[in-house]
């Protein structure tokens, strides 16, 4: 159930489960109980005992079958654990392949398959009987069910804010039964049992030290960030050399100024005439429209000649696209923006224009009496219809704006940004990547030293990076390290 939930509906999972699940598995449930109380010495095979002799065969072929089923049903909950764990920040970055484009749960981990392969290899191989490893599967059933008895009651008190005394009862009822299914199994840690217990602490560690280590990352940078009061006392020369050129600076920040940029101004002689502060993220739909994978929002003034960028990618969007097509993309958008910009900027200033110059015949006819009062009414139903026109910026605009209203495109400051974009286009990208190591501070306890120094950056370095994988010309990247600390 917890597999197909990503493959199928709910109601689908709801209907085959009480239409054929359940009542298979009580049927064969009973039948094995009554059989045992007529043979009680069979407790050691009850399942194939129980089975009458034509049948044995038949019932062991479907008997395999089902425990290869249960095996991928295993396999695809584990993907998907692990991808909402990554999704959650909770996990190292790993590999993921969507086998659909039309349903997001459908998903392959290469890493995890070969782990749960030679796991199953190692298991068997040191088992060498299935009484030890039904031992450990009933343990882990067990917690699974205790563990959903607890998670759903959760949801109906916050979700389905549910009665709490009927609420109560759930957790009364089915928590009674699994606790003493719990300790019965207990008895067995010693005979195979300890092996769910202890993958669960190991994942459990691996986790926490992840979510731990990126959380610190993350409110380092936020509290690390460039001031803008800092930027506007650099000035437009950022008090180094601008050079014609784009820089792409990659950082997970969605608004103001990395820390790492300031390593980049302090390391390099000079700085691109252009800077994109690019951040990427994912949106859980298949595809991004291309006219819709950028976002661009200005971080300084104009002269600067600086943007903060977010490119959006759908599950299923090709990230190692060719760098040249991502570049052409990223300037023609970038283009956009400017052009939207000045247009909106010229509409808002000419509507303040003209709401000043409504005001002043106001309070001009203020002392009119007659069918002069009805001046000041009729300029605002102009007004009204000359905004809702301008908003759309259709041919009708003429009949309601005056010609001065209309956004011109001539803006000599337009052009020339324009034209300063075209010449760094011109002149090359440049990929600026940060090196974040991340270190605990001295005065920290010697368990946080030890999580942060030793296990988080081992698992930094061994896990996906997080920057962009392009095909991008090792010329065409400058990287500058830096220390986190935490």
């Amino acid at each position: 159930m917890f597999a197909d939930l990503g493959h199928f509906s709910v109601r689908a999972i709801q209907i085959a489960f009480t239409c054929v699940v359940f009542p298979c598995l009580l049927l064969a449930y009973m039948g094995q109980a009554a059989y045992l109380m007529k043979h009680p010495h069979s407790t050691g095979r009850i399942f194939y005992d129980c089975v009458p002799d034509g049948l044995f065969w038949p019932v062991f072929v479907i008997a395999t079958l089902a425990a290869m089923i249960a095996s991928q049903a295993m396999i695809s909950a584990t993907f998907s654990c692990i991808k909402q764990s990554m999704a959650l920040g909770c996990f190292p970055r790993l590999k993921i392949i969507h086998t659909s484009r039309k349903l997001m749960g459908q998903i392959y981990i290469p890493v995890i398959n070969w782990f749960l392969m030679i796991m199953c290899v190692v298991v068997v191989a040191s088992f060498r009987s299935t009484t030890d490893i039904a031992n450990a599967y009933g343990i882990a059933e067990v917690g699974v069910m205790i563990v959903s008895t607890t998670l759903v009651t959760l949801v109906m008190l916050l979700i389905w804010q549910i009665n709490l005394f009927l609420a109560l009862c759930f957790p009364l009822v089915f928590g009674t039964v699994e606790l003493i299914y719990l300790s019965a199994v207990l008895t067995k840690i010693k005979d195979g049992g300890w092996l769910p217990l202890v993958f669960a602490s190991c994942f459990l560690c691996v986790m926490y030290v992840w979510n731990y280590g990126s959380v610190l990352k993350y409110q380092s940078e936020v509290r690390e960030k460039i001031s803008m009061d800092l930027m506007l006392d650099l000035g437009s020369s950022l008090g180094t050399v601008r050079v014609p050129g784009i820089g792409l600076l990659y950082n997970e920040l969605v608004q103001g100024v990395p820390s790492i940029f300031g390593q980049f101004l302090l390391s390099l002689p000079a700085i691109h005439s252009t800077v994109v502060f690019v951040c990427i993220k994912y949106v859980p739909i298949p595809v991004v429209p291309q006219e819709e994978r950028f976002l661009f929002r200005r971080v300084c003034p104009r002269d600067y000649h600086m943007f903060r960028c977010v490119a959006r990618y759908g599950y299923t969007d090709v990230r190692k696209e060719d760098h040249h097509s991502f570049e052409q993309l990223l300037v023609e958008s970038l283009e956009k923006f400017l052009r939207r910009e000045s247009q909106d900027l010229a509409l808002e200033s000419n509507l303040n224009d003209l709401d000043l110059d409504s005001v002043s015949v106001r309070s001009r006819d203020s002392d009119t009496a007659g069918d002069d009062l009805r001046i000041p009414l009729m300029w605002d139903q102009r007004l009204e219809e000359a905004g809702e026109a301008g908003t759309s910026l259709s041919g009708e605009t003429t009949s309601g704006l005056p010609s001065s209203v209309m956004p011109s495109d001539d803006d000599p400051s337009l052009e020339y940004e324009l034209s300063a974009l075209k010449e760094a286009m011109n002149s090359g990208f440049t990929y600026l990547l940060g090196h974040g190591d991340v270190r605990a501070k001295k005065n920290s306890w010697f368990i946080k030293k030890l999580a942060i120094n030793y296990f988080y950056a081992f698992l930094r370095r061994n896990c996906r990076a997080g920057t962009a994988n392009l095909r991008v010309p090792h010329m065409n990247i400058m990287q500058v390290g830096m220390t986190y600390m935490v």
